[in-house]
């Protein structure tokens, strides 16, 4: 997750408001960038649980790999642990309007605009969430477990970390790794499905699954593609509900949501997964919570996986190739003139 960090310079171009949070912020990171220990003293502390120290040591070897792979020169990032005194580092809320399933964003000089706000007090969390929704909108909170912060901060070893397994924790590596080395201004959902895509790729090459393994990770991908593209087209379905009615009052929106929910959604996806013999909580969209906020996240960090994939299989790339291709059709395309489609739009259309 790329969480929003902008320099203390900018304060006089943004609204009071916007001082306000970004101050809050900065003093969040700054207070993690203090509490900060090499990782050398914190694999030497006997207070630090052995099981920690391994996950320290595995992010170096991740580290050290996704450099190597990609032939780019190592950075100094994670380089220090810091130990937090939550489960999560941050929290982020997304917003929506009630009748429209697309992320309000908050936009700052020189980060750029960003579909979220995220907070590291979970109670300033809440506090921008109650104010939203009492202003007429649809929120979703939820907790953050890494972040990059573009370079402006030299980002650090999260305790967070030590609560996933070697293969999720390798792919959440490699996808805050990706931030460090490609990053498109203002386009955070194809970022975000990029990370997500190679993240998840390196980590079958990184572990030289036997074609037994990598048989059964392919079809679970399978899977959750299948699911992914029907939340996906429900989603369509849902925005067309809403824009069948004009001047629709939340009541009215929230009706149109829970009956799509239960007459559409729910049905569907209950479906797919007795058809691909996913059962209880592996059925995930089940689970979870959802209004226009959540779905909007959900396209956020799941939409363009599966074109992404596409685009690879047209070309027959490897993971390293495709990163150099995207990577110079983004320098072809900042070359064009001032009013043009965006990059996403752009790549896609090839």
């Amino acid at each position: 997750m790329v969480f929003l960090i902008v320099l203390f310079l900018c304060l006089q171009f943004v609204s009071c408001a916007k001082i306000s949070y970004i101050v809050e912020q900065g003093v969040g990171q700054l207070k993690l960038q203090n509490r900060a220990r090499e990782n050398s003293v914190v694999l030497k502390d006997p207070l630090v649980a052995s099981k920690s120290k391994k996950k320290i040591k595995l992010v170096q070897e991740y580290k050290s790999y996704f450099y190597d792979y990609f032939e780019v020169k190592e950075t100094s990032i994670y380089s220090k642990t810091t130990i937090l005194e939550d489960s999560a580092v941050s929290y982020l809320v997304i917003v929506s309007k009630h009748d429209k399933i697309k992320a309000r964003e908050e936009c700052f000089p020189i980060a750029g605009c960003f579909p979220y706000l995220g907070f590291f007090k979970k109670a300033s969390a809440i506090e921008y969430q109650k104010k939203m929704n009492k202003s007429g909108f649809v929120t979703y909170l939820r907790p953050v477990y890494a972040y990059s912060t573009l370079g402006y901060f030299e980002d650090t070893i999260l305790s967070s970390f030590f609560y996933f397994n070697e293969k999720v924790l390798a792919e959440l590596i490699f996808h805050e790794l990706f931030h460090t080395v490609f990053f498109i201004k203002d386009n955070v959902s194809l970022n975000e499905n990029m990370a997500n895509y190679i993240g998840r790729e390196m980590s079958y090459e990184y572990f030289k699954f036997d074609q037994k393994k990598r048989s059964e990770l392919e079809e679970k991908e399978h899977q959750r593609n299948q699911l992914k593209k029907l939340i996906v087209d429900l989603v369509t379905e849902l925005q067309g509900l809403y824009d069948k009615q004009k001047n629709l009052t939340m009541s009215q929106s929230t009706q149109i949501l829970d009956s799509f929910l239960e007459s559409s959604f729910r049905p569907k996806i209950k479906k797919l997964c007795d058809d691909l013999k996913i059962v209880g909580k592996k059925c995930y969209p089940l689970e979870k919570k959802w209004n226009n906020a959540s779905f909007s996240a959900y396209l956020t960090y799941e939409e363009k996986e599966q074109v992404i994939h596409k685009l690879r299989n047209q070309y027959g790339f490897g993971i390293k190739e495709l990163f150099h291709f995207i990577k110079a059709k983004y320098a072809e395309y900042q070359n064009l003139d001032s009013d043009k489609k965006s990059f996403s739009d752009y790549l896609f259309s090839l």
